[in-house]
């Protein structure tokens, strides 16, 4: 075997021992539940990596507690308070099939190297179309030209 036969051998097996750590990290993302519990333990939400709401227990006595607004809300409360345990447990998941240096928690959100400025929100367009300006009654659509899209009307008869 020559040394580039070799180099090649030893190149495609480190891919297949990565590809092998990130198809069982794969699945043990795909397995990620985590849940949380109202203080007297009658509400329980259950959520997947994403946060999806996978299960919910509700007791009776629950529905002696709370009223029904005070329920929604802790249901909306313990459902992220589980999110960011699955969050945090998927993190831990995946960080071994990553390169060292690259942030779990950043790939799972999607930021990855970005920074803070890249990640803010972009400033409006200002040179875009005018949009209508709001009268008494509602929007006012009468200086609009819906044929050419540009905004007010250019003298254009629509033929």
């Amino acid at each position: 075997m020559t040394e580039h036969q070799a180099r090649v051998e030893q190149a495609l097996a480190d891919y297949r021992r990565s590809r092998e750590r990130l198809i069982a990290a794969q699945r043990e993302l795909a397995s990620v539940r985590a849940s949380a519990s109202s203080a007297d333990g009658s509400v329980t939400a259950t959520v997947g990596l994403r946060s999806a709401l996978t299960g919910l227990t509700i007791d009776d006595r629950a529905y002696q507690r709370y009223r029904p607004a005070e329920l929604a809300a802790e249901i909306v409360r313990l459902t992220a308070e589980a999110g960011a345990e699955a969050f945090a447990s998927a993190g831990e998941v995946l960080a071994p099939a990553l390169d060292s240096g690259t942030d779990p928690q950043a790939l799972l959100l999607g930021t990855g190297d970005l920074t803070a400025e890249e990640l803010a929100p972009a400033e409006p367009d200002t040179d875009g179309p005018v949009a209508p300006t709001d009268g008494p009654d509602g929007p006012d659509f009468d200086d609009r030209d819906w044929l050419h899209g540009d905004g007010a009307r250019d003298g254009c008869d629509g033929r």
